[in-house]
């Protein structure tokens, strides 16, 4: 007999639990999605990584729930998981957060710590947004970049030093005028200084683009 077979022969099947664990899957991967979606501030959303977020809390649980009620099993599943590689990489810390806390809802499902698994999500996912919300008020890091003709660069240099803990972070020097990359910190209300800049006389254009590096406050 295969150990499929053994499973079912030795345990008492219960058809609701399986259903019941999948459900609770689906339902705490989705609030982790909306949380996620949420609490995101980023620069590019990936929606399928979102998304794979709510499998990877079901697969976990089943995984889990099989591994708690058979040893042969388990350490197939184990054998078998050792040889998964998983290749994408993932550029920001949180990201691997919520992947981890994916799976500790899922392992909490699978173990059958359904109360603990509800009350954790809500707790931590609560956490997040009230975080995420004391975040969003603060101010955020950019890049200005400005592109103008050396004759406006005196007045160009007198305005960037007005501006919030404003760095230099680069400049290049054209033919046809001068390209400089600005580090600032400003609240995402009080971006209307950019406009200012195209009123100078020899600015050919000003972007400022929400930066994700490190500053030092």
């Amino acid at each position: 007999m295969d150990t499929i077979g053994q499973f079912f022969a030795l345990q008492t099947y219960q058809p609701w639990l399986t259903i019941l664990t999948i459900v609770l899957g689906l339902a705490l991967g989705l609030f982790v999605f909306f949380v996620y979606r949420v609490s995101f501030s980023g620069v590019v959303y990936s929606r399928t990584y979102n998304l794979s977020l709510v499998m990877l809390t079901m697969v976990s649980s089943m995984v889990i729930m099989f591994m708690s009620s058979n040893v042969k099993l388990s350490l197939g599943m184990v054998g078998a998981l050792s040889i998964i590689r998983f290749r994408t990489a993932i550029k920001d810390p949180i990201d691997t957060v919520f992947m981890f806390w994916a799976i500790a809802e899922g392992i909490a499902l699978g173990a059958q710590y359904f109360v603990e698994a509800i009350i954790g999500a809500f707790l931590i996912g609560i956490a997040m947004i009230l975080v995420a919300a004391m975040k969003g008020s603060a101010s955020q890091p950019y890049l200005l970049i400005l592109h103008f003709d050396e004759s406006a660069s005196r007045q160009v240099k007198q305005m960037v030093a007005q501006l919030p803990k404003a760095r230099l972070k680069s400049k290049t020097v054209q033919r046809d005028g001068i390209e400089m990359a600005i580090e600032l910190r400003v609240g995402q209300n009080e971006t209307g200084f950019v406009d200012k800049f195209l009123r100078v006389e020899g600015v050919y254009d000003a972007t400022l683009i929400a930066h994700q590096g490190d500053m030092i406050s």
